[in-house]
């Protein structure tokens, strides 16, 4: 049975992975929150004594201090490192990647295996219709507690479909400063915050007299839960490397 630690197991997404966690033991969670589980917690994964096969990492992209920390740990100690956080610093992605030197790493902007089956779709059919003349626009709705924005799915959508056009896409976030026509070689991105909206994200194709949409909504944190766990378990064995949920879905 795969141990994991849960590192922000109190909060909402972190909770939710402790209890999608059935086939898994959870040798300990790490939260500074205080809370109850049936396992240690410790306010810092620098504390933990439990052994574990691999860390999911559910913080907040602020808690820039421990996300450091819990890279460290999976680097020192050769652990798999599940990384759901998004929005976080360069100087947390830069030591996600130096783990990665040391031990298995799947770092990813969404863990639905719904929203990442639909960036390999993206990718088969970006070159095609952008070719064709159609505009693409990107619209993703949120809570009104999310941090950042847009969120990390947006981004990985349109990393999905810049890297199928050859990177040569810009992205344009806010068109009020700028009196201009659009240009063809752009991805627009919009974000909507409001509510308890888990996640809704929309990519639009507008051609001539013709659009196209994909659209996936997110009924639950559940979908989120169960991704990161698939994800601890693809890891196991695998060797040192960054991974990503398509790595999950289309392996």
């Amino acid at each position: 049975m795969t141990r994991i630690i849960v590192s922000g197991c109190f909060g909402r997404l972190g909770a939710d992975i402790c209890r999608a966690a059935a086939e898994m033991k959870i040798a300990a969670g790490v939260d500074a929150m205080p809370g109850t589980a049936e396992f240690p917690v410790y306010t810092s994964i620098k504390n933990c004594t439990e052994e574990a096969d691999a860390v999911i990492c559910a913080l907040r992209p602020t808690d820039d201090a421990e996300l450091l920390a819990t890279a460290e740990y999976c680097e020192k100690n050769r652990v798999a490192l599940v990384f759901c956080t998004t929005g976080q610093s360069a100087e947390v992605n830069a030591a996600i990647e130096n783990a990665a030197k040391q031990t298995a790493v799947l770092r990813s902007g969404n863990m639905s295996l719904g929203i990442n089956l639909l960036s390999g779709l993206l990718a088969k059919i970006s070159p095609l219709l952008h070719e064709s003349g159609f505009d693409i626009e990107i619209t993703e709705k949120h809570h009104n507690q999310k941090i950042d924005a847009p969120s990390g799915t947006a981004h990985l959508l349109a990393d999905s479909i810049n890297d199928s056009l050859g990177g040569k896409m810009r992205r344009v976030y806010d068109r009020s400063t700028v009196h201009a026509k659009r240009d063809r070689d752009e991805i627009g991105i919009h974000a909507l915050r409001g509510g308890t909206i888990v996640g809704e994200h929309t990519v639009t194709f507008a051609g001539h007299n013709e659009i196209i949409e994909f659209k996936h909504i997110a009924q639950s944190r559940e979908v989120f839960a169960v991704g990161a766990i698939q994800a601890a378990k693809f890891l196991q064995g695998k060797p040192p490397g960054l991974y990503s949920m398509r790595d999950v879905t289309e392996g």
